[in-house]
């Protein structure tokens, strides 16, 4: 685990979240993807990755260098090229449904409630929708939505939208959330506040997170580790342990190390040309 140093030129060990067990691994893995003119684009390269269980892990890169690819692959959405997946051990061979997958867009459905939206996993996968409603006012007065299960999509904030779509991933309880820019859709004060409440809810359910981002501040925020990633094809530059006490509030962000961290990260994607000076 690195050591970075304080405000006092003291290094502090922080313990790493989620247990020793790998619960996602990627292995050699590559996707090239063949568009109509028979070009093919390498997507991915060599990628080597393990996720512990209950660990919160973001990737963090320049557009086009895989990152929304490496999610679909995790959720087995798409087949890789070469090498493989593993979830829990198994091997991840056709789509994985034990999980939660929150995107950009809110992806709402307008005709349907704010509960409704967070039910309609029962929907897709038959289930009893009565048996979950109590679950899912639990998540909505959980996220500060209470009062609103009976309102419209149109009726709610951005942010307010993108809490019934992390209720609605949340709604089956799975061990694993994959989350593609959730927040990059949001006015930067709804940003950061979404960013805490998200790091309140992985505190108190310790799920296994995939968090893809392009703000390298939001990254250093929420992660156990960062992963930071060459442009296209995407590949592993490095993956920095965010030795950062929890639970993390908005003034880390004024902390010597938490500037460090960023500014290490910076110096990366302006040494790969991603960032000009």
């Amino acid at each position: 685990m690195l050591q970075r140093p304080s405000a006092g030129d003291e290094t502090v060990a922080i313990p790493r979240a989620g247990t020793d067990e790998s619960f996602i691994e990627i292995a050699a893995l590559n996707k090239t993807f063949v568009g109509q003119d028979g070009e093919a684009v390498v997507a991915l390269e060599g990628l080597d990755l393990n996720v512990r269980r209950g660990e919160f892990v973001t990737i963090v890169g320049p557009s086009g260098c895989g990152k929304s690819t490496l999610l679909s692959l995790v959720a087995g959405l798409l087949e890789a090229t070469k090498g493989g997946i593993r979830i829990g051990g198994t091997p991840v061979v056709e789509p994985y449904t034990d999980l939660g997958f929150v995107f950009q867009s809110d992806l709402l459905l307008d005709w349907r409630t704010v509960t409704g939206n967070v039910l309609l996993p029962c929907v897709m996968r038959g289930l009893d929708q009565a048996a979950h409603l109590g679950r899912a006012r639990e998540l909505l007065a959980s996220v500060g939505l209470e009062g609103f299960e009976g309102k419209r999509p149109f009726e709610l904030s951005g942010g307010m939208r993108q809490r019934v779509a992390l209720c609605r991933a949340l709604l089956l309880d799975p061990p694993m959330l994959l989350m593609d820019e959730p927040f990059g859709a949001l006015d930067a004060l709804t940003r950061e506040q979404m960013q805490v409440d998200l790091q309140t809810i992985w505190h108190r359910t310790q799920k296994t997170v995939l968090f893809v981002t392009h703000s390298i501040s939001e990254a250093v925020f929420l992660s156990d580790r960062v992963i930071v990633m060459t442009p296209r094809p995407g590949a592993i530059r490095a993956i920095l342990d965010i030795d950062i006490e929890r639970p993390r509030d908005l003034n880390v962000h004024d902390t010597p190390r938490f500037t460090g961290i960023v500014h290490e990260i910076r110096l990366m994607f302006q040494e790969m040309g991603v960032i000009h000076r």
